[in-house]
Parts: structure tokens; sequence; C-alpha cells
């Protein structure tokens, strides 16, 4: 275990159960339809190349980076677009792709200007769901766990870009991010948490 980490909330082998069945789901669900996943940068890379692999159906790619964080471990409120998508959706089924769902400010904004692209339909699939209370209502069609109220990293999700390569989710010691933590990291960018 990384020594950052204070306790390995999911490991890699129940991603891994759980991203298959989730494939096998979206599968059964879009057969005969232009499904386009489209993934939130860059914290569900991960979950989008082990799910993309799962899915046994035709399917596009593409991404998005959309930001609230800012240089925090809580959303600012400030949502900002810094990658958009390549092409037209009006044709396409679109699954958004998350890696956790934690206030619901970035991906209900998200949502609303992805709606305004007229897409065939439009659905929410998190790895991850937080349990708290909400600041925005956004409904989740597929989602793999539910997860306490802690601050995660590993499998895409970071602090300060750190830790995104870790094989499973892991609860960050609060140590690491507190007032106290290295200078260096706290001026450091971090993750889009939806």
């Amino acid at each position: 275990m990384h020594q950052d980490i204070e306790e390995i909330l999911i490991s890699e082998e129940e991603l891994q159960t759980k991203i298959t069945a989730l494939g096998e789901q979206i599968t059964h669900d879009y057969a005969g339809k232009n499904l386009l996943l489209l993934g939130t940068l860059k914290g569900a890379v991960p979950f989008i190349a082990d799910l993309a692999r799962a899915i046994n159906l035709p399917l596009e790619l593409d991404y998005m980076a959309v930001a609230s964080y800012g240089n925090s471990t809580q959303s600012s409120g400030i949502v900002r677009i810094v990658k958009d998508l390549e092409g037209p959706i009006d044709q396409k089924h679109v699954l958004v792709i998350e890696d956790i769902i934690d206030s619901g400010l970035t991906l209900h904004y998200l949502i609303d200007l992805l709606r305004r692209r007229n897409p065939l339909s439009l659905k929410i699939c998190s790895l991850l769901n937080k349990e708290r209370t909400r600041l925005k209502d956004v409904p989740i069609d597929y989602h793999g766990f539910t997860i306490p109220d802690k601050f995660v990293v590993g499998y895409g999700l970071d602090y300060a870009q750190l830790y995104r390569n870790l094989p499973y989710i892991g609860i960050l010691k609060p140590s690491v991010y507190s007032e106290t933590a290295q200078p260096e990291k706290q001026h450091k960018s971090m993750a889009e948490e939806a």
C-alpha cells in the first residue's frame, strides 16, 4: 500500500469485476444504437478505457475536460470547459463516463450543456457515487460503487495531479492535503471531480 494511503477502499479486482458487469449491462441496453462514450478528463481515463473494452458493441469515444476544483479539495462552484468535444452529438446516444460524482455541480453543468446539443439520448455512468448531500441533483443511470464522503485517489482520481496511476481506489491520508502539507502540492491543480 502506498505510504500516503490511509485505506484501500476498492481493490483492483473489485474494480474490474464491476466494470465487466457494467459493460455487459451497457451492451444489452445500447444494442443497435449509435453509442458515444464521452469521458471526462482526466479522472475518467482508466475507467473509460476498461469500460470500452467491456462493451461488446461498435462505439465512439470522445472527451471533455470540465473543471471546478482549482487548488482545493472542495468544488469552487465555478465551472469552466477546458476541452470541448471534437464533433456534433445530435445523431448519437451519449453516455457520459465519470470517475466520481461528488457535489454534482460540474456534472449538472455538463449535462445541461450537452442537452442543448440535442443528442438522441443522454445518460450518465459513474464509477463512484459519493455519499453526501448534493448541491445539484444529477441522475445516475449506471454506477459502480457508493463510497463514503472521504477524499479518494487512485484509478484516475488525483490529488495535485498525483496518485492517478494507483490500480485501486484509496482514501488519502488527511495529512497529505491538510494546511501543513507540503506547499508545492498545495499550489498544483486538482482533479475535476463532478
